[in-house]
């Protein structure tokens, strides 16, 4: 299930791409081009709401008292129809280490099995999804928005995502299609049995969701879809929750007015690629510092700490850094490796710069103060770059003069896209610092700042791009998004379990000889482990707020937990051999993965080691923090 690769500027990357010839092609080819307009236009209706709001509340002295409830449906419908649309492309994230490692016949099995899961999750969650909606009707919000428009989106996306997904099943050959089924039809065959006559020899519904989610994560099925997989499976086989409340705990998982900062910073990041902001900003550091030894790495770095605190989705600053590093590190004469051992180490820095997306969704789920959580990364994030700074010139190499390729650029138009991206840098934390607006609007302004004054200063991004730029954000966002969305579904099974209250007596029970510097230890190991199976952000809405609580009872501050938990698990995302991170990483730039191994292992053993001092020296999270009145 990889991600369609084409080429941008001479350099392999991940993005959107035709979906393969299939059966259902004819229909399913238009009906995706359409559901990815709707998903742009909602991504652009609701970037209007958002910024019509803050203009009515400061210019007119008029709140609009409904544009939260509609940009909250138009969120949740952006969010489901996205990730539609990624089902379609086949780039839903996914954990394709183990299968990898199984010979072509059975690899072909298992990701024919692996379909149908996707496409049994989607039709069972659509019929919840639809049945929510149904019972809705008759009810509204505190603006009079019928509540159904908050969940007939979500059916009528999880039913596109059951076509998406049929259609690839039905294209596969008649003879692995039979096999498919017929194991489906025998695994269900002996539970019905089991469950029937021989009941006591199952183990718990709780037992049989973990064991459903973890054998759909290893056998590469979409890591949303295995999260929904083990939530069905509780709610098939246990009485204790209704599907249809799974679907409303789905959707308050996204149904968050803060959330919405998220499609709006990846907005950023591709309005800044396709208008030049990106290009230029990078050459300039070429340019400034790239003829010192070990130059490429410097400007890699500082690259990073610039993108990360603009466009807010890492991956978003990989493909706009490394599509431009790479090419100029092979003309310099770099192993291709070390670039990208160094950009999977600079995305773990970067996981602490404001705006992460990372640290809007964990001060969303763990209840923490967002603006806090973005003033107490600033240090960490100094200290790792300039760690990585330092390690890029022991490990680098001198760029000759004449392999600093302006790419046709006069020095005037490189300044001149430097300065319109610090003025984004300063829109961004001048909002954050005066309270002017929450972290939602000012990632929309900073949406618009990109679409008007990037488009009007280089005149790059014409309709089409500036088109293609909404649906790709949309598209990533609703990746994102329905992550979270079944996450909460999960999460709010394991609550009613009582899991969350058993792990943290588990965590305090073992840390008790130790005090809070064992349980630091054993929750980094824990995100370490899982940020690089659930692919980040997964790892961080299902273990943050159960290791939180447990925290702040060992007197361990919230905001200094949470940055170590963000780095945590940005090491175990891009850390081999099993970070999701670090395969986008290769594919990104073009790089086997084989040779990222060694030099990834230096650089994340230094990164290791600042997790470490982080962790156990707090003030370098809680200063600036507690300076800022947080």
């Amino acid at each position: 299930m990889a991600p369609v690769v084409t080429t941008l500027s001479g350099v392999p990357v991940v993005t959107a791409g035709e979906p393969p010839r299939t059966v259902l092609g004819p229909v399913v080819k238009p009906l995706t081009a359409l559901v990815e307009a709707v998903a742009a236009v909602l991504l652009a209706a609701n970037l209007i709401v958002v910024c019509m709001a803050v203009l009515y509340r400061y210019i007119l002295i008029q709140p609009l008292e409904w544009s939260d409830d509609v940009a909250r449906a138009l969120m949740i419908a952006l969010s489901f129809f996205g990730a539609a649309v990624a089902v379609s492309r086949n780039e839903n994230a996914a954990i394709e280490f183990f299968v990898n490692l199984l010979s072509a016949p059975a690899r072909w099995l298992i990701e024919g099995i692996a379909t149908l899961v996707v496409f049994l999750c989607a039709v069972f969650a659509a019929h919840f999804a639809l049945t929510l909606a149904n019972y809705s009707l008759g009810q509204v919000t505190g603006s009079w928005l019928p509540l159904s428009y908050f969940y007939y989106p979500m059916a009528v996306g999880l039913a596109l995502m059951a076509v998406f997904s049929f259609d690839r099943l039905i294209s596969r050959p008649m003879a692995d299609l039979a096999r498919v089924l017929a194991i489906a039809v025998v695994v269900a065959a002996l539970a019905w049995l089991a469950h029937s006559f021989v009941p006591g020899i199952l183990p718990s519904s709780l037992v049989i969701l973990l064991i459903g989610f973890v054998i759909a994560l290893v056998g590469g099925v979409p890591i949303g879809f295995s999260i929904v997989a083990g939530s069905l499976l509780y709610v098939i086989i246990s009485n204790n929750v209704p599907g249809l409340i799974v679907a409303q705990q789905m959707t308050r998982g996204i149904d968050n007015f803060v959330l919405l900062a998220v499609p709006f910073f990846i907005l950023v990041g591709y309005l800044m690629t396709g208008n030049g902001m990106s290009i230029r900003l990078i050459r300039l550091l070429e340019m400034l510092v790239g003829r010192v030894r070990g130059g490429l790495n410097i400007v890699l770095v500082l690259s990073m700490v610039l993108f990360s605190g603009i466009s807010g989705s890492k991956m978003a600053d990989v493909a706009a850094v490394g599509a431009v590093l790479s090419p100029a590190a092979r003309r310099a004469g770099q192993r291709p490796g070390d670039t990208v051992a160094l950009l999977a180490a600079s995305s773990v820095m970067a996981e602490t710069i404001p705006p992460c997306i990372n640290l809007i969704i964990l001060g969303f789920v763990a209840n923490l103060s967002i603006g806090g959580l973005f003033v107490a990364g600033i240090i960490p994030a100094a200290l790792m770059a300039l760690v990585l700074i330092v390690a890029g010139i022991m490990m680098g190499t001198r760029t000759p003069i004449e392999n600093l390729d302006r790419k046709g650029q006069s020095m005037a138009s490189i300044w001149l896209g430097a300065m319109v991206s610090i003025g984004l840098i300063v829109i961004v934390f001048v909002g954050f610092k005066s309270g002017f607006a929450t972290a939602t609007e000012i990632s929309a302004f900073a949406a618009l700042y990109c679409l008007v004054v990037g488009g009007l200063a280089f005149r790059q991004l014409g309709l089409v791009g500036s088109y293609r730029s909404f649906v790709d954000a949309a598209v990533r966002s609703g990746l994102v998004l329905f992550i979270v969305s079944a996450a909460q579904g999960l999460a709010f099974i394991l609550t009613i379990n009582q899991v969350p209250h058993r792990i943290a007596d588990t965590l305090v029970h073992l840390s008790q000889a130790g005090g809070s510097a064992v349980f630091m230890v054993l929750s980094i190991m824990i995100l370490m482990i899982m940020g690089s199976i659930l692919e980040g952000a997964a790892a961080l809405i299902i273990f943050a707020p159960l290791l939180l609580p447990t925290a702040t009872a060992l007197g361990i501050n919230g905001l200094h937990f949470g940055i170590v938990l963000v780095i945590a698990m940005g090491i175990g995302l891009f850390a081999p051999p099993l970070g999701v991170g670090l395969y986008s990483t290769c594919l990104i730039t073009g790089t086997p993965f084989e040779q990222t191994v060694r030099p990834t292992l230096k650089y994340m053993g230094v990164m290791l080691v600042c997790l470490l001092v982080l962790a156990f020296v707090p003030q370098l999270s809680l200063w600036l923090p507690q300076m800022a009145g947080y």
